[in-house]
């Protein structure tokens, strides 16, 4: 795990910080949504992406990476075997974090943090690529009616001076 930066503490020191970082994302892990501070959801929320990521790669050296943070191996089991294969489609944004406001005692500002467990559209890339390849084509479209545009007026000013020609020739 990373050393912290300096300033601000979660906790108090760095490594009471990094225990705290850990247990959430402990927490997140085992629950798929926790409540806690809106800066702690936000602190976690880079390092749980990460967990993620390496889960998805699976090998035994990512797990060891996993397991140097979560620090169990049954947290790790459910992080590799059971939610890896659920951001299989997922490219990034494996956590939300949702603001809910300041809490009762001394109002500090809450939010939830979840793990993005919804699907992957597969319609909306297919819509996003469908999009890229009209632009794309009405670009290239768009080029040769210039031409066509310009061949034609060549071709226009070409029979009217024909026209001229004739004119003046049926003139004499």
């Amino acid at each position: 795990m990373p050393k912290p930066k300096k300033g601000a503490r979660l906790g108090g020191s760095a490594a009471h910080q990094r225990l705290i970082i850990a247990n959430l994302c402990k927490e997140l892990i085992h629950h798929k949504s926790i409540t806690t501070t809106e800066s702690r959801a936000k602190t976690v929320q880079p390092y749980m992406d990460k967990l993620i990521t390496k889960a998805k790669k699976g090998d035994t050296a990512a797990r060891r990476e996993a397991l140097k943070v979560v620090r169990d191996r049954e947290t790790a089991y459910i992080l590799f075997e059971e939610l890896a294969p659920l951001f299989a489609e997922r490219e990034g944004g494996y956590t939300r974090v949702t603001k809910i406001g300041n809490r009762k005692g001394d109002n500090a500002s809450m939010a939830v943090i979840s793990l993005v467990t919804e699907k992957v559209s597969p319609k909306q890339a297919v819509v996003a690529e469908a999009e890229k390849a009209a632009k794309a084509a009405a670009a290239a479209t768009v080029e040769p009616e210039a031409e066509e545009v310009v061949e034609a007026e060549e071709v226009v000013e070409a029979e009217g001076a024909d026209a001229s020609v004739e004119e003046a020739a049926d003139e004499k």
